[in-house]
């Protein structure tokens, strides 16, 4: 079975740390360094549940992802990680469909308790 969960993080150390805490809470995970290798990934699984997205990355920025990501699978979940206040989803998106942000940094446990929150929802 596939990946419910894909990272998309241009910081490694971040990435590998996100991979890791989901991981240990039986999450399958899968990880991008960018959104253009991220929309790769999610045009070549169906299996994908969630996208976990930093806004801010190399190549293709979170939003633009997400607006992809999205005509891809309107049925994907979307949590967006961002270190900056000003960050946030674009009204259209919050518009959509349910889309949340978490503000880094943060403890891993409660981006996995929001993680299993968000994928046990229909």
């Amino acid at each position: 079975m596939g990946p419910q969960v894909l990272i998309a993080e241009d910081e490694k150390q971040l990435r590998e740390l996100l991979t890791e805490a989901l991981e240990s809470r039986n999450l399958r995970v899968a990880q991008a360094a960018d959104g253009v290798e991220a929309l790769g990934m999610l045009e070549g699984r169906s299996s994908i549940q969630l996208l976990l997205s930093d806004i801010r990355m190399p190549r293709m920025n979170g939003y633009d992802l997400v607006e992809k990501a999205l005509a891809l699978s309107p049925e994907l979940k979307v949590l967006m990680m961002t270190a900056y206040a000003e960050d946030h989803p674009p009204a259209s998106a919050l518009r959509a469909r349910e889309i949340r942000t978490l503000r880094k940094p943060f403890d891993p446990d409660r981006l996995c308790d929001l993680v299993h929150e968000m994928l046990s929802r229909p």
